[in-house]
């Protein structure tokens, strides 16, 4: 968790720190109790540092929690005790990725599904290298090669959560726009068209089309994100990217919100057959 996403160790900080008040605790007297500094207590309850499942589980002790749903949901906060492996391969971008990319990179790493409606441009998890590197090269406008390269690595990197075993599950609406807007050229375009149809051949994708005839529709505010982790749905993040910065929703009432909008959306959008024959369709143009 050290490393993990700061929205996680925000949220498991005030978490605890709230449970330490309920049990009528200074920071210092909890800190007492688990054999720490007064500090670290601080630390962790203002999220500017991660902490072990295991050290969740000496404070939840201390505190007396014994409700195994709580305890189960805190210790998946602080993630897990192996921080090594594929989940934090970005981190040798450190210094080249702002910390809400590294953040959203490490959920999406950890989900087990992902949910997204794409206005503009094609998902990153389904992007080709030469749209990539459009992609990039628009977003970031004069930049030097090779931090253009470096990040076209990182958005190919990420689609290895399509490959994992078990791979995530993945579920696009895609506005006709995105379609329709030509990045990177005829070329590029065409192969990034044929490279979505041969991405909806795996089981485990599910490609759909919002065409422009569907009106209007609550998808016009903007894209977003609904990542879902394993077994505790409590987990669960809406992201809504800015141009500078990324917006991070937990609240259940945000997380009903969202997950609503996208299965509307799914209502309006064509079946995956016939989003299928009209990516073809649209293809045979480029």
């Amino acid at each position: 968790m050290r490393n993990g996403p700061a929205v996680r160790r925000r949220r498991l900080g005030a978490e605890l720190r709230a449970l330490r008040l309920r049990a009528g605790l200074t920071s210092g007297g909890a800190a007492a109790l688990v054999g720490w500094h007064q500090s670290k207590v601080s630390r962790v309850e203002t999220g500017r540092s991660g902490v072990r499942p295991a050290d969740v589980q000496l404070l939840l002790d201390a505190y007396g929690v014994g409700d195994p749903a709580q305890r189960q949901l805190l210790a998946a906060l602080a993630g897990s005790e192996h921080d090594g492996g594929r989940h934090d391969w970005w981190h040798a971008y450190r210094g080249l990725l702002p910390p809400a990319y590294r953040d959203f990179i490490s959920l999406e790493a950890q989900a087990s599904r992902v949910r997204t409606l794409e206005t503009s441009v094609v998902p990153g998890l389904l992007q080709t290298p030469d749209y990539a590197r459009a992609v990039t090269r628009a977003a970031l406008g004069p930049a030097p090669h090779d931090r253009i390269d470096a990040l076209v690595e990182v958005r190919l990197a990420r689609q290895d959560v399509l490959r994992a075993d078990p791979p995530v599950e993945f579920s696009a609406v895609l506005d006709e726009a995105v379609l329709r807007r030509s990045v990177g050229g005829a070329g590029v375009m065409g192969r990034q068209l044929r490279a979505l149809l041969d991405a909806a051949q795996r089981p485990h994708v599910r490609l759909q089309v919002l065409p422009f005839a569907a009106g209007e529709h609550i998808g016009i505010t903007g894209p977003f994100v609904v990542l879902s982790f394993p077994n505790i749905t409590d987990l669960d993040v809406i992201v809504l990217d800015h141009l500078t910065s990324s917006l991070y929703l937990e609240r259940k009432e945000d997380l009903r919100a969202y997950t609503d909008a996208f299965t509307s959306l799914q209502g309006y959008a064509l079946s995956p057959e016939d989003s299928m024959e009209f990516i073809a369709h649209v293809g045979e143009g480029t």
